[in-house]
This record gives structure tokens, sequence and C-alpha cells, in this order.
């Protein structure tokens, strides 16, 4: 541990700087300007130039790439339609679910809408949080829901509380859609515009 931190300090920015300062002191030693303090003189120098080397930058941390946080929730979706396949759902439930798990694949696509996503953290985590957390919890939640209805009947039917919760979700779903998609065209109207300058 002191090893490693001596170790980090002789590469320091503080001691280079330090020991450039140390020569210069050397060196008005050996012309005979420091005279006989030249101790003094080589380590103070060293020492103005330790105070006045800039900090340490510590290095940035290293996020995972965007297209291989993409991957994962690919890999995610593909586990939770596994899952959404062995639950049974009105004829209405199922459409909502199917319409929005189409979208879901459209917008997880290795396509261009893939590359449009790699740029947009706040999107990725749109998709990210329906895929992981609230189409699961809604499909969970009403298949425990539906076995205490059989107990007590004359409730409410959670059949419906799923099916607006799946059109809440497309929605969801949609306006990330549209968000990708004038983002997408912004950046053809800035193209045109950029050709149209040059010409």
């Amino acid at each position: 541990m002191a090893t490693s931190r001596f170790t980090r300090y002789l590469e320091s920015r503080k001691n280079i700087a330090g020991s450039a300062c140390g020569l210069v002191g050397l060196v008005l030693t050996f012309t005979g300007a420091a005279g006989p303090y030249w101790p003094v003189v080589v380590a103070g120098l060293y020492g103005a130039g330790a105070l006045i080397a800039p900090p340490e930058r510590p290095a940035p941390p290293d996020f995972p790439d965007p297209s291989a946080q993409l991957d994962e929730l690919r890999g995610d979706f593909e586990k939770l339609r596994g899952y959404l396949t062995e639950i049974e759902l009105s004829v209405t439930a199922a459409a909502r679910l199917r319409e929005l798990t189409e979208l879901l694949t459209a917008l997880l696509d290795r396509g261009w809408v893939a590359e449009l996503l790699t740029h947009d953290p706040e999107s990725v985590h749109v998709l990210s949080r329906i895929v992981r957390r609230d189409l699961p919890e809604a499909v969970d939640s009403f298949v425990r829901t539906r076995w205490w209805t059989r107990m007590t009947p004359g409730t409410e039917s959670p059949e419906l509380h799923l099916e607006r919760q799946l059109g809440l979700l497309k929605k969801d779903a949609e306006r990330l859609a549209a968000g990708l998609r004038e983002s997408e065209a912004r950046r053809q109207e800035s193209h045109t515009r950029y050709l149209e300058d040059r010409g």
C-alpha cells in the first residue's frame, strides 16, 4: 500500500514539476549563483514546483457502452417475452399486450433506431423501465390479483386494470418512438441546411 502510494507520487505532476524546478536549482548551483546555500535553493525550488503544479486529475469513470446496454436490454426483453407467453390473458388484454410487444420489438431493433437510442440515454432509460419494471410488474400483479379475485367474486376485474396499464405503457412507448422520429427529422433538416449553406 505504502509502496504504491510512493510510486504514484513519483509519477505525479507535483513530483515532475518539483523535480524540474529542482534541476533549475542544480543548474544555478553549478553556475555558482546559488552560493553556499545551494541545498536550500534546490529544496526550495523543488517545493515551489510541487506547490504550483496542477492537481492530479482523476480518470473519468468508465461507463458501459450504450450499445452494450441495449444488448443487455434486448436479452432481458427476450426473457420477458418468454415469461409473457405463459400468462393466460383475455382477448382484449392479449391484443393490447401484442401491440405493446410489437412496438417494443421495433424500438429494440438493431437498425437505425438503435443508433438513435445510443445518443439518447433518457430514451434508453424509459425503454429499460418499461421492459424491466413496469410491464413485468403489471402482468405479475394481474396474475396475483386474479387468483384472489377467484376467491372473492364481485370485485373489480383485474383484466380491466391490466388492459388500462398496458394501454398506458403503449402510450409511453409511442411517445418514445415519436421523440426518436422527431430527433431523426431534426437531424435530417440540419443536414439539409448544412448542404444548402455549403452550396
